[in-house]
């Protein structure tokens, strides 16, 4: 779509060259959002192309490091490697969460993964993948230091974030230790291949055996809910109900409300029973 209000398009070599933020400014990634409707508000785009960070870095001992700037492709590629750590049991959710997104070929190859935790969606794949290992959003504030924030916490409501007027996602990290649970996942949309409905996530740590679910798609933000071990059918179903609120989950196109709470239901007993 053609954005008639964007009057400038500059492209920095750095964040610290845009010193001062104005209205009317946006940072552009891979921009497949950003050119899908008009955008009355904007007049300056701000292209984070020549910022040159490095797509992912893999270390065992580490994790995952993963630019904003990656682009979809470029991660769905990296987890079916085969040169992946064989102690990272969860990395098939990483082809898993790429392909949970309603988009094709052409959009993968410019969207970023950045841009799907930003925009905030609850069908964002990213965002549950983010959320279910329990990575970590590094931040760059306009002013203060940068901020480490769960990616659990960094999406607050439906296209809602933490992010504050020309703050910028740097990238999200993925411990090496939640890399290493086992993994079980659910996932519901009205079409083969159209927007999440509902997307679970269950991981179990192979050590405490601690057990974390992930709820993402049907609920407005990604909730989550934590186990010291397997839980019965009883206290799986009874924390659901303390935690899950109504309000939490959502009408759209893709769903009602009551449909999605009855999958979260009906997924969970299932995720526990495989994660066993």
């Amino acid at each position: 779509m053609d954005l008639h209000h964007i009057t400038s398009q500059r492209s920095p070599l750095s964040p610290d060259e845009v010193q001062a933020w104005e209205p009317g400014f946006a940072w552009l990634a891979g921009g497949t959002w950003l050119f899908s409707e008009p955008q009355p508000g904007l007049n300056t785009l701000l292209d984070m192309g020549k910022f040159n960070w490095s797509a992912l870095q893999a270390d065992e001992g580490t994790g995952l490091e993963i630019a904003a700037t990656c682009t979809i492709a470029q991660l769905h590629e990296f987890g079916g490697s085969a040169s992946l750590p064989e102690s990272w049991r969860a990395t098939p959710l990483i082809q898993t969460c790429c392909e949970a997104l309603q988009s094709s070929f052409k959009i993968w190859n410019e969207a970023t993964v950045g841009g799907n935790l930003c925009l905030g969606l609850p069908a964002g794949g990213l965002i549950s993948l983010a959320a279910a290992l329990e990575g970590i959003c590094i931040v760059w504030r306009r002013s203060g230091a940068p901020q480490s924030i769960l990616a659990s916490e960094f999406v607050t409501g439906i296209q809602q974030t933490t992010l504050g007027p020309g703050d910028l996602l740097r990238s999200i990290h993925l411990p090496h230790w939640a890399l290493k649970k086992q993994p079980a996942w659910r996932r519901f949309s009205q079409t083969q291949e159209g927007r999440s409905t509902a997307l679970l996530i269950g991981t179990r740590c192979p050590e405490t055996g601690e057990v974390l679910l992930t709820i993402t798609a049907a609920t407005v933000r990604p909730i989550q809910l934590r186990f010291p071990s397997l839980p019965t059918v009883s206290e799986l179903s009874n924390r659901l109900q303390e935690s899950v609120k109504s309000s939490d989950y959502f009408n759209d196109p893709h769903g009602t409300a009551d449909h999605r709470r009855h999958l979260v239901h009906y997924f969970a007993p299932q995720i526990i029973e495989e994660l066993a």
